[in-house]
Formats: C-alpha cells, sequence, structure tokens
C-alpha cells in the first residue's frame, strides 16, 4: 500500500509528482539485484574520479570549509583530505570532486546529467549520520538509522539515480537555457531527507523547495562561456539538496503546488506553462541502464568518437601532414552540445569539444584529463586536425539515440588523404559504458578504479581496497563510515 503524504490541514493537496516522489522515496518498490550490483560499480567509481581529481589545483582550491578554519570536529570527511564540515560543505566538496574531470557515469535522454552526482549530499549525510551516531549524538529525527550501511547508500543512490533519471527522460531543459544540475538538486533533497528520518511530508517540503530554487543557467557549459562552473556546478546542487533536506527536517515549510501554481509556479515561470512528463513509474530502471565511463574523460556523447579515433590512431599517426578532411558523424545532441569550431579557452571548454577530442584519439591513441589542460592543448597538430574536420548528423543515430529499446550514443569517424585513399568507417554505436557492454566493461572499471586511487593512496592501497569490494561477501554490511576511513 503507497504510504499517503501528510499534509496540512489548511494546505492544498501536494503536486502529484511532489507527491509521487515522496512515496516512491519512502516507500520504494523492490530493487533488482541488477540495480544493486551497478549500484556498487557506481559507487566505487565515483570514488575512483573524485581521488583522481585531488590531483588538480584547480578543483583542490575549492575544498575544505567556506570560512577558513571553519570545520565542524565529528563532520563529513572529504575523501582523501584531512576536512571534516558540516554535510552541507562536504557535500559540495565531494560533489565537486566526483564531477570535476567529467569521468564519472552518465544518463543520456531528453535531457543530460550524470546521477553520480547525487553521491556528494549521500556520502556526506550518511558518513555524518554515523560519526554523530558514534559519539553519541542523536540526528535530526529520532527514526533514523544510528549508522547506515553500504547498503542503505546503495539503496539512496539507486532512488536518486531514478528521480533523476526519469525527470530526464522527455523534459529537455537544455531546450530552455537551463542545466541539468537542478535535477540533481531535487533528487538529492528528496533522498538525503529520508536519510536524515524525514516523512513523506518532510520529503515534499522540501522537494518543493528545490524546484522553487529554478535552474541554473547552461551559460558555464556554451561557447563562448563555457568555464569551470561546469565543474563544480553539480557539487553546488548536490550542497542544495542537502541543505532544503536540514530545513525541512527543521520544520520548513514546503510550497504544495510549487510545480503548478497558475503565474508563478515552475511550469509556467520556467517551462513557459508547458507541464514536466513524466510517463514512466519510478524504479530501478535508471541505475540497471547507467552510462559508465570507463576509458575517456570526455563528454559522454563523444565517448564512441573518441573510441572511434583511438581505433584509427595507428592508420593515421604516420600520415597527419597527408590529411586532406576528417569526416565525423554523429548525433544531434551531440551537434547541439559540443560540436565546436575556433578557439578554445580552457580544459573545460576542450574536454567538451567534440573536435578537439578526435584529434587527441588520433594524435596520441589515448586520452587523458591532462591533455586537456594549457600545455598539451598548446601542440599545433590539435588545431591541425581540427581545421580539417567536417562533421555531419547521421539522422539513424539522432533516432536510436533516443529510442528506449536502444539508447544508443554513436559516432563514425573516416580519414581522407590528398592521394584518394582513406581509412576504414570506423563506426561504434555504443560506448564501452553502455548496458549492452557491461560485461566487457566491468573489468576495466576496476582498472580505473585502482588507477585513479593509485595516484593518492599508492598502488597497493588501492588494490586492497578493489579486492575488498570484489571479493568481500560482508563489504555491504558494514558502516559507510567505515569505508570512507580507508579513504583517508
Amino acid at each position: 500500500m503507497a504510504t499517503p503524504v501528510d499534509v496540512h490541514p489548511a494546505a492544498p493537496a501536494p503536486d502529484a509528482l511532489l507527491a509521487d516522489i515522496a512515496r516512491y522515496v519512502v516507500a520504494p518498490p523492490s530493487f533488482s539485484e541488477e540495480a544493486y550490483q551497478t549500484a556498487r560499480w557506481c559507487l566505487l567509481d565515483s570514488m575512483g574520479c573524485a581521488l583522481l581529481a585531488l590531483n588538480f589545483p584547480e578543483c583542490a582550491r575549492l575544498l575544505g570549509p567556506v570560512v577558513p578554519g571553519a570545520t565542524l570536529a565529528g563532520g563529513a570527511r572529504v575523501p582523501g583530505t584531512s576536512w571534516e564540515l558540516d554535510p552541507v560543505q562536504a557535500a559540495f566538496n565531494i560533489g565537486c570532486l566526483i564531477r570535476w574531470l567529467d569521468y564519472n557515469d552518465t544518463w543520456l535522454a531528453a535531457e543530460w546529467g550524470h546521477p553520480s552526482d547525487n553521491f556528494g549530499g549521500l556520502l556526506a549525510v550518511a558518513d555524518w549520520l554515523c560519526r554523530r551516531a558514534s559519539s553519541g549524538v542523536v540526528g535530526p529525527s529520532v527514526s533514523v538509522p544510528p549508522c547506515p550501511t553500504i547498503r542503505d547508500v546503495l539503496t539512496a543512490a539507486i532512488q536518486a539515480y531514478e528521480i533523476q533519471g526519469v525527470l530526464a527522460l522527455e523534459n529537455a531543459f537544455n531546450r530552455v537555457g537551463l542545466d541539468h544540475v537542478l535535477l540533481v538538486r531535487i533528487a538529492t533533497a528528496a533522498v538525503a531527507t529520508r536519510l536524515l528520518g524525514g516523512t513523506a511530508a518532510h520529503i515534499v517540503n522540501a522537494v518543493s523547495n528545490a524546484f522553487l530554487d529554478g535552474g541554473a543557467l547552461r551559460t558555464y557549459r556554451q561557447a563562448p562561456n563555457t568555464g569551470s562552473r561546469k565543474s563544480w556546478a553539480a557539487g553546488d546542487a548536490t550542497r542544495r539538496g542537502v541543505q532544503h533536506a536540514l530545513w525541512a527536517l527543521a520544520g520548513e515549510m514546503g510550497y504544495p503546488t510549487a510545480l503548478t501554481a497558475p503565474r508563478w509556479g515552475f511550469h509556467d515561470v520556467v517551462l513557459g506553462g508547458q507541464p514536466l512528463v513524466v510517463r514512466r513509474p519510478f524504479g530501478c530502471y535508471v541505475m540497471e541502464h547507467v552510462l559508465f565511463k570507463v576509458s575517456y574523460p570526455a563528454e559522454f556523447h563523444a565517448q564512441t568518437a573518441a573510441e572511434a579515433a583511438v581505433g584509427l590512431h595507428p592508420l593515421v599517426r604516420d600520415r597527419l601532414d597527408d590529411i586532406d578532411r576528417i569526416r565525423i558523424e554523429t548525433h544531434e545532441s551531440c551537434l547541439r552540445i559540443i560540436h565546436k569550431t575556433g578557439p578554445l579557452a580552457n580544459p573545460a571548454d576542450r574536454d567538451h569539444c567534440l573536435q578537439y577530442i578526435v584529434a587527441l584519439g588520433l594524435l596520441h591513441g589515448s586520452i587523458t584529463a591532462e591533455m586537456y589542460e594549457d600545455a598539451a592543448a598548446a601542440d599545433p597538430r590539435i588545431d591541425h586536425l581540427r581545421a580539417r574536420m567536417e562533421v555531419v548528423e547521421q539522422p539513424r543515430y539522432s533516432r536510436d539515440y533516443l529510442d528506449p529499446g536502444k539508447r544508443s550514443i554513436a559516432n563514425a569517424v573516416q580519414v581522407f588523404f590528398r592521394d584518394g585513399t582513406a581509412t576504414p568507417r570506423q563506426e561504434i554505436e555504443y560506448p564501452l559504458g553502455h548496458r549492452r557492454r557491461r560485461g566487457e566493461a566491468l573489468p576495466r572499471l576496476r582498472e580505473k578504479f585502482q588507477s585513479n586511487v593509485a595516484t593518492r593512496l599508492g598502488p597497493h592501497r588501492a588494490a586492497a581496497l578493489a579486492e575488498l569490494f570484489v571479493a568481500d561477501p560482508a563489504w555491504e554490511r558494514q558502516p559507510i563510515s567505515e569505508w570512507l576511513d580507508q579513504f583517508q
């Protein structure tokens, strides 16, 4: 039986979507074993991405408390650092680390995004609760479990992924100029409220306030303004979700018709009068179908183009000066987001440029985060290749991208030489992290995790953490704080 959503007697009934989210979070359906197994890999991959990001000064400078010295003894920890922070600022720190290199998992539909961004808020709240419990401090609600286990966090992740991903299936916020991180704020607010012991009514209050925040403009993701905010915007969103959750538990009111209020609601103000479209019930579909970035730290619409370019590298590396043109066939979303010509201003601009990514693959046979930095971008061969690229839409790729039975992210690359010869047309429809290539991807995900973690903790500790994840049957039952201790 669905859990009723309690409202104040004088308040209108909450909007249907707010009520549906609240019911789903407090009384979820049974989740598949595939969803839990995938969530395990999502958590592991996110921690690896976070530790790798610590190596980049532009990310590290944003970490810590907002005000120097304003730490919290017994607060949530920031992986790979000595910071102990309140859960709101810890959520920003962890979310910023996970997202910084554009290397965490991805969801592509009418709207795009990275559901693992929610781990910033989920881990901060769960760790904070554990540490409060161990010190004898009562949580914000008597119904809070004394210390969430890894399994509890995996359940929370499945829910956060689902809320963000289902809302993205048919609602293209990008088409009205808004950034996808608003979905992170909404999902984190809902699930963090439940982790903190909130009721369905608390969740409605938190989520309604998250909607009332509106959405960040995509300005910082699009030329000519592409900048580093795109790497910390999700941390900011998951931080705000935790803030709304804590406020809801403190008794702050919500706004039951935040979506549908005439003239002043989200639908009228943000979406020009169009309602949010949600045709799929909340379950575990998104976690089962999430996309992993296994091979390359690059915007996901370019992953198959990167793989194709790397595959062509042996055929072109000794003939760079003989290249006449490079043809890239892609899908409409890729054209709209990352098709860029002309100068690129910074690493954030480069890792969201299809042509730059393809050039790296052709030149080097690999793509690393360091290749977006200024020193690597100074290589004149990159722009030499970019100038010879033509990017065209392949209509079939655009159709299959939106087909719920396929959800491909296809690209094809072919290089033509001045003597009239050409490489084979290298077409890849499904990236390595796609559900259709999951078995092929998992060993590589483990390698990615160990490589990333080794940059901060050394190869032996990285290997031990990976082995514990794979081999210990009790891994999910341990308190989340005990596992996070191992990343300090």
